[in-house]
């Protein structure tokens, strides 16, 4: 794919997103070295805004090689959206297939075009109460593994200062004027993956690469330490719930919460 072929829809998209986006934020992109000038590739994300799709494909298409989104098939039917989705070559993902590898064939025929497949590998809004990413879903990994394309990890910081995640008013906070972070790193070296039966072990192991990479970037724009591990959802609601049945036993007891009869410690 050459590096200057946008395309007629990506373009009027543009034209209608970047003006807004020049006027209302302030922008600090890093690394765009490091995204290919030819050839396919993958782009793993994370996602902290319903805003930041907008903030990364900003800082992307100023690359000259612009990101195609997975996102979900019925969205492709109809109406304006999706024919811009359309128009601007997203790649349908169908969530009802059961072989993961036959839902992300287009993404993998996309990549073999030498498109950009951009990943958010978390799968939705982190959850992670310091907004750091999770743990992230096997997508990704399972895509450059069959390719063998490069994946460059990016990270991004201030659309969710903007409009946070999971605020009861799902509103824009524009003043004072925000500050867009965007930094791609270097590609993630996968070399030790290759050529292996795409196992659960591989893919997972593959996919905390990919993720610790993005970490690090984001550490990096944040100017503090990451955590040891990455959010889990599920570990973090099964001790909710175990947490609150200690609570529940406790206040039936007449203890305070955490603490059984006859143990002090």
């Amino acid at each position: 794919m050459s590096r200057h072929r946008i395309g007629f829809w990506y373009r009027f998209t543009a034209v209608l997103a970047k003006p807004p986006l020049v006027v209302l934020f302030k922008r600090d992109w890093r690394g765009m070295e490091h995204i290919p000038a030819d050839g396919g590739f993958i782009t793993a994300v994370n996602h902290n805004s319903y805003l930041d799709p907008l903030s990364y494909a900003h800082f992307q298409y100023n690359t000259g090689r612009v990101p195609r989104f997975l996102a979900k098939a019925a969205l492709f039917k109809g109406g304006f959206v999706g024919t811009i989705l359309r128009g601007t070559g997203q790649i349908p993902v169908y969530r009802e297939s059961t072989d993961a590898a036959t839902a992300f064939r287009s993404a993998v025929d996309a990549i073999n075009r030498g498109e950009c497949v951009a990943f958010y590998p978390e799968g939705t809004l982190t959850r992670d109460p310091e907004m750091w990413p999770m743990e992230g879903k096997t997508g990704a990994a399972r895509v450059a593994l069959l390719t063998k394309a490069p994946v460059i990890p990016v990270a991004q910081w201030g659309a969710n200062e903007a409009m946070p995640p999971y605020a009861k008013e799902n509103k824009l906070r524009l003043f004072p004027r925000k500050t867009l972070r965007v930094v791609a790193g270097p590609p993630v070296d996968l070399s030790a993956y290759y050529g292996k039966e795409p196992t659960a072990e591989v893919l997972r192991g593959a996919t905390e690469d990919i993720m610790s990479a993005i970490t690090a970037l984001l550490a990096e724009l944040r100017g503090e330490p990451a955590p040891a591990e990455p959010y889990n959802p599920r570990k973090a609601l099964a001790e909710a719930r175990r947490r609150a049945r200690e609570e529940k036993r406790a206040a039936e007891a007449g203890q305070p919460a955490g603490r059984e009869e006859g143990n002090d410690k």
